[in-house]
C-alpha cells in the first residue's frame, strides 16, 4: 500500500482497507473478512454497509467488487468539497456567536468583592442551576411562590434530587397558601422524603437563594422579578442575607405540621434511585449517539440533557458514556 490516504476524502483507516481489499479482490466474498483485515466484526460491517451507501462497493451474484478508483475519489472528494462549503457557509456566519460569547463572558465567577446584576431570565436560570450543580454543603432558600407548574418540577426536580443524594442540607421556606396546590404539596412531600427541610410561612415577600454560605441570590425588586437578579460573594452581603434568612426560618412552621403524610399520589424515586427525567436519559443515552437526537426525544434542551448525563456518570461511577451504559446494564436499570 503507498503512502496515499483516503482518509482527507472522509474514509476511515477500516473503510480504506476494505476498498483496496476488494479492488485487489473483485468478485468476492465478503463474508468474515474482518478475520482477513484483523479488526472488528461490528467495526468491518459498519464499513462495508457505509461503502455500499457511497456506491464505493457493489455486490452481485459472484461476490462484492470496488467501484472504478476514478469514479471513486471522484464521488468521495464532491463529498467532501460539499461538507468543506457548508462549514466554510457557517464560518463565515460566525458573528452572531460573538454576543452568546459575551454573555458567557458576563456570567464569568465573581470577584471576591463583587456584586453582579443579571437581567436575562434564562441567564438568571442557567446561574441558579449551575450554583446548584457545584454547591457541596448546604442549600437555603425562601420562594414565595403560590403553586408550581409542571415545568417548574421537571426543570428542578433532577438538581434537587442529586444534590440531596449527595448529602447536601437542603432548608427551604415556602408560602402556605403553595399548599393549596396537590402537585406543588406533592412535591415538597417528595423533597422531604429524601432529607430536604422544609418550613412554611404565612406571609413572605423576600425571595433568597444562598449556596455554601457563600453565595446569595436575591431579585433587583422582590415585588417584580422581571427586573433581574443580584449575585453576590461580598461576605458581609452574605452574612446579612443570611442573618434575614434564619429569622424567616424561626419564624415559619414545619410543613409536616401541616399536611397529612404521604400517600399513594406521591411520586417517589424509582427502585434505581433515579427519577423518571433521569431514567429516561439513560435510556436516551445508551440508545442513540448524539446528545441533540436523546433532547429532541425527551422534549429537553441540550443544556439540559448534557446535564443529566454528566450526573449519571457521577452516579454511576462511570469514566465514560459506553461504561456507564455497561455499568447501568449489569445493574439492570435498562
Amino acid at each position: 500500500m503507498s503512502g496515499a490516504s483516503l482518509s482527507i476524502l472522509g474514509l476511515t483507516a477500516t473503510e480504506e482497507r476494505v476498498y483496496r481489499h476488494f479492488l485487489r479482490n473483485p468478485e468476492t466474498s465478503a463474508e468474515d473478512i474482518h478475520l482477513l483485515l484483523h479488526a472488528p466484526r461490528e467495526e468491518v460491517e459498519k464499513a462495508l454497509a457505509h461503502l455500499a451507501e457511497l456506491s464505493l462497493l457493489r455486490t452481485g451474484e459472484r461476490g462484492t467488487t470496488a467501484s472504478d478508483p476514478e469514479d471513486a475519489v471522484g464521488r468521495l472528494a464532491d463529498l467532501r468539497l460539499r461538507e468543506l462549503h457548508e462549514q466554510l457557509r457557517l464560518v463565515t456566519q460566525s458573528r452572531h456567536l460573538v454576543t452568546e460569547l459575551r454573555a458567557e463572558q458576563e456570567a464569568r465567577p465573581l470577584a471576591a468583592q463583587g456584586v453582579e446584576r443579571m437581567e436575562i431570565l434564562a441567564q438568571i436560570r442557567d446561574r441558579i442551576d449551575d450554583l446548584a450543580f457545584f454547591a457541596r454543603e448546604e442549600i437555603l432558600s425562601v420562594e414565595p411562590y403560590t403553586a408550581l407548574t409542571p415545568e417548574n418540577i421537571a426543570h428542578a426536580r433532577p438538581l434537587d434530587m442529586r444534590c440531596l443524594r449527595r448529602g447536601i442540607r437542603i432548608r427551604s421556606v415556602v408560602l402556605k397558601e403553595a399548599l393549596e396546590h396537590p402537585p406543588t404539596v406533592s412535591y415538597l412531600r417528595e423533597l422531604t422524603a429524601q432529607g430536604a427541610t422544609i418550613r412554611v410561612a404565612g406571609s413572605l415577600s423576600e425571595r433568597i437563594l444562598v449556596y455554601d454560605r457563600q453565595t446569595a441570590l436575591v431579585p433587583v425588586d422582590p415585588a417584580d422579578t422581571s427586573r433581574g437578579a443580584l449575585v453576590t460573594q461580598q461576605a458581609g452581603l452574605v452574612s446579612n442575607i443570611l442573618a434575614l434568612f434564619e429569622k424567616i426560618w424561626d419564624h415559619a412552621t414545619d410543613l409536616s405540621a401541616l399536611i397529612a403524610p404521604a400517600d399513594a399520589d406521591a411520586q417517589p424515586l424509582s427502585a434505581n434511585g433515579l427519577t423518571a427525567i433521569e431514567q429516561q436519559v439513560l435510556e436516551e443515552m445508551c440508545r442513540v449517539a448524539k446528545d441533540e437526537t436523546g433532547a429532541r426525544n425527551l422534549d429537553i434542551s441540550v443544556r439540559t440533557y448534557r446535564r443529566h448525563v454528566a450526573d449519571l456518570l457521577r452516579v454511576l461511577d462511570a469514566s465514560s458514556r459506553p461504561h456507564a451504559a455497561l455499568l447501568a446494564r449489569e445493574k439492570g436499570w435498562i
